[in-house]
C-alpha cells in the first residue's frame, strides 16, 4: 500500500470516526436537548438526504472537471461549518441549516474519496483497496459512538456542542491529511464546456452494464441499509418484542461481523466473479429476512427471538463485507478513463435514492403488517440474485473477474469500448 492510499485510509477512518461522534445521537439532540420535538427531528433527517440528492448531480461534474481532491477538501470544509453550526443551533431554521451543510458535505465526501481510492489502485489492488475502506468506515464509526455515548449528557446542551465540535475538528484535521495526498495522474475535463457534463450523463445512461448496476444498487440499499435504523428495527421492537438494548445488541453484532470477517471474506471473493458475490449476498439475505420472520412471527421464547434478531443483523453483516470489495470495484471498472469520478456520484445518488424510500416504505409497513413485510423483502433479496445474474451476462471478463483483466484501460480503472457501448 503506498502513501498515498495510506493516507486515504486515515480520512476515512477519522470522517467516520466523526460521523460516528453524532449521528446516533442527533434525534435526541434536536427533539429533546434543543427541545424543537419530533417534527423537527425528522425534517432534519431528511434535510440530510434531499441535501444529498440536490449535490451529488454536480459532484460528479466537479470531480470530473477538477479532480477528487478539491472538491474532498472543499466538501470537508462545508461539513465542518455545518457540524460547528449545527452544535450551536437554537432554533428550528438554524438546525435545519446546518443540517443542510452538514448532509451536504458528507455526500459528497464518499465519491470524493472513492475516487481517490480507483486513481491510487489498480484493478488488480481495487477490491482489497475498498475493503480496507469498509472496515476503517465501520471502524470508526463503531469508535466514534462508542466514545460520543460516553460524552453526551441530556441534562446539558453543552456536551453535545462539544460532541459537534470534535466532528468539526475530525473534518478539518481530514482536510490536512488529504492535503499531503499526491494521487496519480488520472484524466480530466478541465475546463469543459457545460454541455460535455450532459454528455458524460448521456453516455453514462448509454452504458448498460451501469445501469443495471445502478438498479441493482437500489435494491440492495433499499432491501438492506434502508432497513437497518427503520423497517427492521420497528419490526423487531412491535412483532418481536425486542429491547432497546437487544437492538443496540444487534446493531454491534452488525459491525462486529463486518470488522472480525471482512478481510477473511476477501480472501474468499477476490477470486470469484463478482455477479455471483453479489447474487450469493442476496441468497445470505434471504435466510437473514427468514430468520428475522421466526424471531417475530414465530412461537419460540423471547430469548429465542432476541438471538434471531441478533442474528439476522450478523447476517446483513456478512453479506456487506461480501459487497464491499465487489460492487465499488465494479462501478470503477465500468467507467471510462477520466469519468470515475461521474460514475462515483451517480452510484452514490442512487444509494442516497434507497435510503431515502426504504425507511418511508419499511417504517410503515414493519410496524402495521409484520407478516408481508418479511416476505416483501425476502422477495427483494431474492431479487438481488436474479438481477446479479443477468448483470453478469453483461460484463466483460475483465469487469467480472479483474484478476484475469490484462487491459491496461481496465486497470487504470476505466472500462472497454465494448462494455461502454454495451
Amino acid at each position: 500500500m503506498g502513501a498515498a492510499m495510506r493516507r486515504i485510509h486515515v480520512g476515512n477512518a477519522l470522517s467516520a470516526f466523526g460521523l460516528g461522534f453524532t449521528v446516533p445521537y442527533l434525534y435526541v439532540y434536536v427533539a429533546q436537548v434543543r427541545g424543537l420535538g419530533a417534527m423537527t427531528a425528522g425534517l432534519v433527517l431528511a434535510v440530510f438526504a434531499v441535501a444529498a440528492l440536490m449535490v451529488l448531480p454536480l459532484a460528479g461534474r466537479a470531480i470530473v472537471r477538477r479532480g477528487p481532491l478539491p472538491v474532498l477538501v472543499a466538501a470537508l470544509v462545508t461539513a465542518a461549518v455545518g457540524a460547528l453550526s449545527l452544535g450551536l443551533a437554537g432554533n428550528a431554521p438554524a438546525v435545519l441549516g446546518a443540517a443542510a451543510l452538514l448532509g451536504a458535505g458528507q455526500a459528497v465526501m464518499q465519491p470524493a474519496l472513492a475516487t481517490m481510492i480507483v486513481d491510487c489502485s489498480s484493478a488488480e489492488t481495487r477490491s482489497r483497496a475498498f475493503a480496507t475502506q469498509f472496515f476503517l468506515q465501520n471502524l470508526g464509526l463503531g469508535v466514534g459512538g462508542l466514545i460520543g455515548g460516553h460524552l453526551v449528557d441530556t441534562t446539558r446542551v453543552s456536551s453535545f456542542t462539544l460532541l459537534f465540535a470534535i466532528e468539526a475538528a475530525m473534518f478539518l484535521l481530514l482536510v490536512v491529511v488529504m492535503s499531503t495526498v499526491r494521487t496519480p495522474h488520472s484524466p480530466r475535463i478541465a475546463d469543459a464546456p457545460a454541455s460535455a457534463a450532459k454528455g458524460s450523463w448521456k453516455q453514462l445512461l448509454e452504458n448498460r452494464a451501469m445501469v443495471q448496476l445502478s438498479v441493482l444498487g437500489f435494491v440492495l440499499f433499499f432491501a438492506c441499509y434502508g432497513q437497518f435504523e427503520s423497517g427492521l428495527s420497528a419490526y423487531g421492537v412491535e412483532a418481536a418484542g425486542i429491547s432497546t438494548s437487544a437492538l443496540g445488541t444487534a446493531l454491534a453484532a452488525n459491525t462486529l461481523m463486518i470488522v472480525v470477517a471482512q478481510f477473511a471474506v476477501l480472501r474468499f471473493v477476490e477470486r470469484r466473479r463478482r455477479s455471483r458475490v453479489i447474487a450469493g449476498v442476496g441468497l445470505i439475505w434471504a435466510v437473514a429476512w427468514v430468520v428475522a420472520g421466526y424471531a417475530g412471527l414465530g412461537h419460540g421464547s423471547q430469548e429465542m427471538a432476541t438471538a434471531a434478531f441478533v442474528s439476522t443483523y450478523a447476517l446483513f453483516g456478512l453479506g456487506e463485507a461480501m459487497l464491499s470489495p465487489t460492487v465499488a470495484p465494479l462501478v470503477a471498472d465500468l467507467a471510462p478513463s477520466g469519468m470515475a469520478g461521474q460514475y462515483n456520484s451517480a452510484f452514490a445518488l442512487v444509494k442516497q435514492l434507497a435510503l431515502a424510500v426504504g425507511p418511508a416504505v419499511g417504517g410503515p409497513l414493519a410496524a402495521s403488517l409484520p407478516a408481508p413485510y418479511i416476505v416483501t423483502f425476502l422477495l427483494f433479496s431474492l431479487g438481488i440474485s436474479v438481477l446479479a445474474t443477468r448483470l453478469g451476462r453483461r460484463l466483460t471478463t475483465a469487469q467480472d473477474q479483474p484478476w484475469l483483466a490484462t487491459s491496461k484501460v481496465v486497470a487504470r480503472g476505466g472500462a472497454t469500448t465494448e462494455s461502454v457501448s454495451a
